[in-house]
């Protein structure tokens, strides 16, 4: 069984919805017919089987009703991850400054055991410096105040405890486009400290893994946009593709997460192996 307090509630969603999925189709019931079961919809079904809402307890119970599950043991230990999956993460008491569509990805993100992503624009917010952080927070919500902005900055340093965490670091690999460390984000300074910082986690941070694609790589399919992938530690969780978008966010599945899948892989190849990365970076630091 999952334990929020090392998982996230997140997590703890996701493995719900994914055993009430299972069972609902091992009987061959539709979503329609268990979202009537509950007083809801189909699509609420959806949401609830992909993690993406909370669960009731009594939803629950009449949905294992309708299932067949009769066992006194898994109907509790099921109902048990229902309580722990309404515990809130801490990211809840910033909820003036983080939009809903990036609660549930905060969620996604703090509950990962390994997250593979590729950046365009800027360095990821798992690798950003505080001085980094605040220029591009800054460009992102330049008309907020500044009480938000310097709360923005808290969520996005905290974020970073991810990879720090004892027991249970998260793995990182994050694929960087030679664009983005060459876009002066906060001025000179701001980008060496970046690049320094760059360096130092590469190599001194075990469980982090930075490639740079660098411009002679040509183009390629990800120009779009930056991708992550979001790996959990439960074998009944798929992995979770998440696609940021300027005011929203896109989460794709089944096909179409598969070819992210692939377009990953593709970056991962194509882009300088960790040991030129580093070598790479000394490089670009020399030019700030």
């Amino acid at each position: 069984m999952l334990d929020s307090r090392r998982s996230g509630p997140t997590a703890v969603r996701l493995q719900i919805g994914a055993r009430l999925r299972r069972l609902r189709e091992e009987q061959g019931i539709g979503r329609a017919q268990a979202g009537a079961a509950i007083r809801g919809s189909a699509s609420k079904m959806s949401r609830l089987e992909l993690g993406r809402h909370g669960f009731k307890v009594r939803d629950v119970c009449d949905l294992l009703d309708l299932y067949g599950v009769r066992d006194a043991a898994e109907r509790e230990g099921l109902l048990e991850l229902v309580r722990q999956a309404r515990e809130p993460g801490w990211w809840h008491e910033y909820g003036d400054v983080v939009p809903g569509w990036f609660e549930h990805y905060l969620g996604l993100e703090q509950s990962a055991t390994s997250i593979r992503c590729y950046e365009v624009q800027y360095v990821p917010g798992l690798l950003q410096t505080r001085d980094y952080a605040r220029a591009v927070i800054g460009l992102e919500h330049h008309d907020a105040l500044y009480s938000g902005l310097d709360r923005r900055l808290t969520v996005r340093m905290r974020r970073q405890e991810v990879l720090r965490r004892t027991p249970g670091a998260a793995k990182l690999w994050a694929v960087i486009d030679e664009a983005a460390l060459r876009r002066p984000i906060g001025g000179a300074a701001t980008m060496r400290g970046q690049i320094e910082h760059l360096i130092g986690v590469a190599e001194g941070m075990g469980n982090v893994r930075v490639q740079v694609l660098p411009f002679a790589a040509g183009g390629h399919l990800a120009l779009g946009g930056p991708i992550t992938i979001v790996r959990f530690a439960p074998d009944d969780l798929d992995d979770v593709i998440y696609l940021e978008q300027l005011t929203g966010a896109r989460y794709p599945d089944k096909d179409e997460a598969a070819r992210y899948q692939q377009i990953m892989d593709l970056l991962a190849v194509r882009a300088a192996p960790p040991a030129r990365t580093i070598g790479f970076l000394r490089e670009l630091l020399a030019e700030f």
